[in-house]
């Protein structure tokens, strides 16, 4: 007897769009570690985004948290697309948000226009 719901095999039906900041840290990787921290009010589907943070260790949290445009920016976005990491990679920096499936994976004007920022922080970092 076949199983009517059968398990998947390869590769799951996820996307992650990484926007990618040519930069040489050299050895300072935590200055450029940082993620958003969301105080958020409601729960489920209603739930919203009341605030952002920034959490890490580096002068680019410190920066992205004293930027209250971009912070205000983010806060209208949905909860997935207000989680927002940045880590370094080798030669560069990585702004990327949550996992999406194809039906739901895209890139608004608004997240863009966030990124694009990010992007001139890490810059000038």
């Amino acid at each position: 007897m076949q199983d009517p719901e059968p398990m998947p095999w390869g590769a799951l039906d996820r996307f992650q769009a990484h926007f990618i900041v040519r930069k040489d840290i050299g050895t300072r990787v935590g200055d450029y570690v940082a993620r958003t921290k969301l105080v958020t009010k409601g729960h489920f589907a209603s739930k919203t985004v009341v605030k952002v943070e920034w959490n890490g260790s580096g002068s680019l949290a410190s920066k992205l948290n004293e930027d209250h445009e971009l912070n205000e920016m983010i806060a209208k976005q949905s909860v997935k697309d207000a989680t927002i990491y940045v880590e370094p990679t080798e030669g560069a920096v990585r702004i990327r948000s949550k996992w999406d499936n194809h039906i739901a994976f895209g890139i608004t004007k608004e997240l863009f226009e966030i990124y694009d920022r990010i992007a001139g922080h890490i810059k000038s970092t």
